[in-house]
């Protein structure tokens, strides 16, 4: 007995608008290589805490950048120092999630979306804690804006958070004619929280180059993740598709 023929009216997942993310493109190895990345920004992070001339070579950037504060340029930093704070990153995902989910009608974008960007930014959390490298000394600084002692200075969580938001949203766009504003807003937005941390001295440059590295990391690690349990988990949950679109996962 020949097998039916698809339905040319019912697309495939990936092809569904609200359902764009149901496939995220991953590493082959998607467990071994960010595995293997953590272990070598784990080992740099503790390689610039111990070693004395490596931070002073760092700090030598935040001490020149002291010198040179203005007041539009402070006011910039200190504007993306308090929007891409904890408190403002959980307020900028949920209300990016709720705006997927309730306005889109697209709960498999709204949760992809939400691991990817939280998946990318908590993972510099864990390097702060392995690594717990001190946070630039203030008393060196012409000019300190907003001193902030402790031991959770690689990598930089504002920084964190920016990169795993543009590589969120970047994803969302891809293959839709907004892929490439996502990717060149997505690239300035990163470098201008960088910079702002590292302006206010609140960080070294090598934090905030780290917190690329943490970010993708993170975010290449929950893709794989995605790709293998995502679907099967919220067709679990029977409330989402009187939402939007949950197809079934792909043998």
């Amino acid at each position: 007995m020949p097998s039916p023929r698809p339905n040319p009216e019912a697309p495939s997942g990936p092809e569904i608008p609200e359902a764009r993310m149901a496939a995220l493109p991953q590493l082959r190895h998607w467990i071994a290589v960010p595995l293997l990345a953590a272990v070598l920004i784990a080992a740099a992070g503790l390689a610039l805490r111990f070693i004395p001339a490596l931070t002073s070579a760092d700090m030598s950037v935040d001490a020149e950048l002291s010198h040179d504060h203005t007041p539009p340029l402070t006011g910039i930093a200190l504007f993306i120092n308090a929007v891409f704070s904890p408190p403002g990153g959980v307020l900028m995902i949920a209300a990016l999630c709720l705006y997927l989910l309730l306005v889109r009608r697209s709960p498999v974008n709204a949760v992809a979306t939400g691991l990817v960007a939280a998946g990318g930014w908590v993972s510099s959390e864990l390097f702060k804690v392995v690594v717990a490298r001190h946070r630039p000394d203030s008393t060196a600084l012409f000019n300190p804006l907003i001193p902030e002692p402790g031991t959770d200075s690689f990598p930089s969580g504002h920084t964190a958070l920016a990169a795993a938001l543009a590589i969120a949203l970047f994803l969302l766009a891809r293959g839709t004619r907004w892929q490439r504003p996502a990717a060149v807003l997505g690239v300035l937005l990163v470098v201008a929280v960088a910079l702002s941390r590292v302006y206010l001295g609140v960080h070294y440059p090598t934090d905030v180059v780290a917190s690329f590295l943490t970010a993708a990391t993170g975010a290449a690690f929950v893709t794989g993740l995605w790709n293998r349990f995502g679907l099967a988990m919220l067709r679990r949950i029977p409330f989402l598709a009187k939402l939007g679109p949950v197809p079934a996962p792909q043998a």
